[in-house]
């Protein structure tokens, strides 16, 4: 055999069914395990019944066209590790593809930084990551020993690549990245909501595609995202603990991405490690409730600074979700995420107090059936700051609103409403630079 050849590691020679008949974790770990430095593990065509993998170090992972490597609906198979889930440390499930998860990690073990640290990975191919969610959703649930698994999870990984590979049914988000550094995402699908063919995967939510978790330098290319909730997300931690941790996500680029259902990109609302330097663009938006969401709430603290969303169109016809505390249209900065009510009255500012300061939405499109075409609220004690809209043209069923914010630069802005006034500002200081049609 030649030597490039023992790179290569089929997981066939080590056992896995590719009939889908038996479960194949044991033997496609074995080959994970066994790849040398700079080896890659290669899935052929056929379709794989697996429980939890662990990758490692120095090695790809390679879903050839026709691979389908599909989750076990047996919880047994994915045992519970930590995980930071919704901002915190928390025992989950693992997730079907897990990396810099210590699989040897005691059940319920503390949390904190692991030590388990993953260095040049490639997650790569034309096949398909399915993570049996629907199953393993309801089952997840009705054990609830942890958190709902993911369909892919990276922690504490640097020189991370994932491409071509389709990624689908997770029982939570489906892809997860912790506190990983230099990572190309490239040519990427994901499938939260519906499967290709258009039907809907039963009783899933918080269906994000792809969140980055106190994260740096993340590229993001010519992905399609269609997705339950988030199509994006981008977190560093949730209140006091995030702010412990301050660990930022920061240096993240999104473009050329096609996003389908969902919520667009949302920044927060766990933000309390910060977050800065994230810029979208050329991205399209069908049937998404939004193109990008700035949310955060009193108690987190934290700071979301240098945002740009830039070329980016929406053209939503879905009538499933309305204006509501969650999400509020098709562009929104919101500091009272998850609130019925924006309460007029300021409290002291302290370290639970969030921040958010030179957002940039410039050539957008938003065309949408739900929600507020443009909503931005500060608070009343922390005014958002330095807002730019340039070069906008929104039609919503709502108008414009805008409450508890400082320095808003508006420039060759059209604001159409479907119902009620066109646009309403409280509490706002508005720069002398102000141009474009209104109503």
């Amino acid at each position: 055999m030649e030597r490039h050849d023992m790179r290569k590691l089929n997981v066939c020679q080590f056992g896995a069914d590719m009939t889908g008949r038996k479960t194949s974790t044991k033997a496609i770990q074995e080959a994970i395990d066994q790849c040398p430095p700079g080896g890659c593990v290669v899935v052929p065509e056929g379709l794989y019944i697996s429980g939890a993998l662990f990758l490692k170090s120095d090695m790809t992972f390679y879903l050839e066209k026709g691979a389908v490597l599909k989750g076990s609906d047996n919880t047994e198979e994915f045992p519970i590790r930590m995980y930071r889930w919704e901002g915190r440390e928390t025992a989950c499930y693992s997730s079907l593809i897990n990396a810099g998860i210590d699989p040897y990690q005691a059940e319920n073990a503390g949390g904190g930084e692991d030590e388990y640290s993953i260095r040049n990975l490639t997650i790569g191919g034309e096949g398909t990551i399915d993570a049996n969610g629907v199953a393993l959703f309801e089952k997840e649930m009705a054990e609830k020993k942890g958190a709902r698994g993911r369909a892919v999870c990276v922690r504490n990984g640097t020189e991370v690549s994932i491409h071509g590979v389709t990624i689908r049914q997770s029982p939570a988000w489906c892809l997860h990245l912790i506190h990983c550094q230099k990572v190309k995402i490239d040519h990427v699908k994901i499938h939260t909501k519906y499967d290709e063919m258009g039907s809907r995967y039963r009783g899933i939510f918080n269906g994000d595609g792809i969140d980055c978790d106190s994260c740096e330098d993340v590229s993001i290319t010519n992905s399609l995202i269609a997705s339950q909730d988030d199509c994006i997300a981008i977190k560093s931690g949730r209140d006091a603990e995030g702010r412990a941790a301050a660990m930022k996500s920061e240096n993240i680029c999104i473009s050329d991405c096609r996003f389908e259902s969902g919520f667009g990109v949302a920044i927060g609302s766990e933000m309390s490690g910060g977050v800065r330097n994230v810029t979208v663009k050329r991205c399209v938006f069908h049937n998404t409730f939004s193109i990008g969401s700035v949310k955060t709430c009193r108690g987190r603290g934290g700071v979301i600074e240098n945002i740009l969303f830039e070329d980016v169109e929406l053209y939503n016809r879905d009538s499933e979700h309305k204006d509501c505390k969650w999400f509020r249209g098709g562009i929104y900065v919101d500091s009272y995420y998850s609130n019925d009510k924006i309460s007029k009255e300021p409290v002291p500012v302290s370290e639970e107090t969030p921040v958010i300061r030179n957002i940039v939405f410039r050539n957008a499109r938003v065309d949408t059936c739900g929600g507020n075409a443009i909503y931005i609220s500060g608070l009343p004690e922390m005014h958002c700051e330095n807002i730019v809209l340039e070069n906008i043209t929104a039609v919503g069923k709502y108008g414009m609103k805008v409450y508890f914010t400082d320095r808003l630069r508006m420039k060759n802005v059209s604001v159409t409403a479907q119902e009620g006034e066109a646009y309403l500002f409280e509490e706002t200081e508005m720069t002398e630079e102000i141009s474009g049609e209104w109503g």
